[in-house]
């Protein structure tokens, strides 16, 4: 078992940044990929990006250029560094984690965090 905790959101102004965090118990992480989902209300889950077990990056066309994923296996922690934020992107942010790599599909991960809240104010 996996357990996932979400923690780093709040509210930012538009054009602000926040960095989450998704630190993982139970397992170690290394041979995990981990993704990143948001649902905004009454919108489905979408995919923001993934890291791989060994390090690659997917990111969603929405994100790219101002949303970086990085994983720090020795923390057994990944982060989503969020920049220059818009208002569009307000939601709950849930990471979860599948064996070796990533995927688009939220109902292909094994295990889920609790989610964040992110407020983006314009």
């Amino acid at each position: 078992q996996v357990q996932l905790v979400e923690s780093g959101g709040g509210l930012v102004q538009a054009g602000g940044s926040l960095r989450l965090s998704c630190a993982a118990s139970g397992r170690s992480l290394y041979t995990y990929a981990v993704g990143w989902f948001r649902q905004a209300p009454g919108k489905e889950h979408e995919f923001v990006c993934f890291i791989s077990a060994s390090g690659d990056s997917t990111s969603a066309d929405s994100v790219k250029g101002r949303f970086t994923i990085s994983r720090d296996n020795a923390k057994n922690t990944v982060y989503l560094q969020m920049n220059s934020l818009k208002a569009e992107d307000t939601a709950v942010y849930y990471c979860a984690a599948r064996p070796i790599s990533g995927s688009f599909h939220y109902t292909n991960y094994n295990y889920w965090g609790q989610g964040t809240q992110v407020t983006v104010s314009s």
